[in-house]
């Protein structure tokens, strides 16, 4: 064999991974390979591999006599819809795409030329965990992964697709990402096993119901995006990938966009019910105002009382928070708050404007929101709007009552443009609760206390329940039709294009976390 057949042979032996028996295996889970995943992902033809030839250096427990090219992660780079990318992709045919120190190294390597290039960098997670084999080496190239994606955080975006197994300290990594996706009845995560948490609480849960898709994307908000399968997971990811930016330094991407003569939606007219006390869905609200089937949303099925993704409004791409009334009225609680947090702090870091569609009626009470910080978390999400320097658009649709109105990215906090609807109502309370307190003594002696509420509640809303009091203060820019919101927010989205806006010299916030 010459040198040149002997370069052919060992780039043929690296794309075998550990073994068609190992690939069948992988594909009656119902798996894809590594490289069918980059297929998938990358622009046809454009991924490059890098270090296809490194190999372990572990000697114990007979390792010596066990090598697979690559050490079981593919890396390297290629394009996304034309866009820069750097990815590694774990290999679960060779060691059950265990961590070893070259494993390691290779995807510190790839993290490194990410950050000196400015380019997003992609983990597609499918991983045993840490090489058991080789002990602290493998424990220690977890903790030099985790270090990066701390300095890369707010420098480029990271993003962690699971996409089979990741326990253990593997899941510190993807925790630190901006964004995780994970794909339903084959992918789980979780710092302790099944087995484990059998031992030390007695409790009997199978791996899925512990840490698969469906429990991270519901009731932990682990996983931003859910997919059905692996095929979707890429395309969702393709589609992600569309709306952010390169790094910090970068604006995010622009599609071409004509204005048309009648930007007008008549249909946001009809929207909010007579009832105040009524729910409508504000996703209906944004699909409305924004670009047509462009709102991709994030953690769609966890806090739904709020409702965050991305969308594009003139072919900008616009991060959007907005309130749900058809979920707990729309209330403010610790997961809703936190969710929102993440989502501004993102948008913030890399330069996507945000768009706030308002309808609270204030943060949920009781002994479970109080016990579990709503406080503290409710304080994450106004540390988070109030630190945001990118344009900030707020519009009011209805209720805007106490703190829950400040922090809702009120102009007081730091937001550029204000706007509310007609039935807007802004006040520290509900008309109701309001006349209770206010008129206590006088309602308490009518001869019909309930008329006399009744009348006193009515007194209250025609003075606060209404947005022109705030106007009056210029707390609110500009009370506008609902049939208008599209064109007075690209109007007020191209004037805010060019906004400077600097934050006190400092190290860093400490954010109430």
């Amino acid at each position: 064999m010459n040198k040149r057949e002997k370069l052919i042979f060992k780039r043929e032996q690296s794309k075998l991974g550990g073994g068609a028996d190992r690939i069948e295996s992988q594909h009656k889970k119902g798996k894809l390979t590594a490289r069918e995943r980059l297929e998938l992902l990358f622009d046809k033809g454009s991924f490059e591999e890098i270090d296809a030839f490194v190999k372990h250096r572990s000697t114990d427990f007979g390792m010596e006599e066990i090598h697979y090219p690559g050490d079981g992660v593919i890396t390297g780079y290629g394009t996304v819809n034309g866009r820069l990318m750097f990815v590694f992709s774990q290999d679960f045919t060779i060691f059950g795409g265990s961590l070893s120190e070259t494993h390691a190294e290779k995807i510190c390597k790839i993290m490194d030329m990410a950050m000196k290039n400015g380019a997003p960098v992609i983990g597609l997670n499918d991983s045993g965990g840490a090489r058991i084999q080789e002990g602290v080496v493998s424990l220690g190239g977890y903790a030099d992964i985790f270090y990066r994606n701390t300095l890369a955080s707010g420098v480029i975006p990271q993003i962690s697709v699971i996409m089979g197994p990741c326990a253990g300290g593997a899941v510190y990594s993807p925790a630190i990402t901006d964004f995780i996706m994970m794909v339903e009845k084959s992918s789980y995560m979780f710092v302790t096993g099944p087995n484990v948490v059998k031992t030390v609480t007695n409790e009997e849960v199978s791996s899925e119901d512990l840490g698969g898709a469906s429990v991270h994307g519901t009731k932990s908000g682990v996983s931003h995006i859910n997919a059905s399968n692996e095929l979707e997971a890429m395309n969702k990811l393709r589609k992600l990938l569309s709306y952010i930016p390169q790094n910090c330094e970068e604006r995010p991407p622009f599609e071409n966009y004509t204005l048309t003569t009648n930007e007008l939606r008549e249909q946001l007219a009809t929207i909010i019910p007579e009832n105040a006390n009524q729910p409508y869905d504000m996703r209906d609200v944004i699909e409305g105002v924004i670009d047509e089937e462009s709102f991709f949303e994030i953690h769609k099925d966890f806090a739904e009382n709020i409702v965050v993704g991305f969308a594009r409004l003139a072919g900008r791409s616009i991060g959007i928070v907005a309130n749900q009334p058809a979920f707990l009225a729309g209330v403010l609680d610790v997961k809703s708050s936190q969710k929102a947090a993440r989502f501004v702090r993102f948008c913030d870091a890399f330069n996507i404007p945000l768009l706030v569609f308002e309808d609270v009626p204030g943060f949920l009470p009781g002994t479970d929101q109080e016990w579990n910080a709503i406080i503290t978390n409710g304080a994450k999400l106004l540390y988070a709007f109030c630190e945001a320097t990118v344009p900030r658009v707020t519009v009011i649709t209805r209720k805007a009552y106490g703190g829950a109105y400040d922090v809702m990215n009120s102009k007081h906090i730091g937001a550029d443009m204000n706007f509310a609807w007609p039935t807007a109502e802004i006040a520290v309370m509900g008309a109701k609760g309001a006349a209770e307190i206010i008129f206590k003594k006088e309602i308490g002696e009518a001869s019909d206390p309930a008329e006399a509420l009744k009348q006193k509640e009515a007194e209250y809303a025609g003075i606060f329940a209404n947005p022109y009091r705030a106007a009056e203060r210029g707390f609110i820019d500009e009370v506008i039709l609902p049939e208008e919101t599209r064109i007075k927010l690209i109007k007020a989205f191209k004037m805010l294009e060019n906004k400077v806006a600097n934050l006190p010299k400092k190290k860093h916030g400490n954010i109430p976390l």
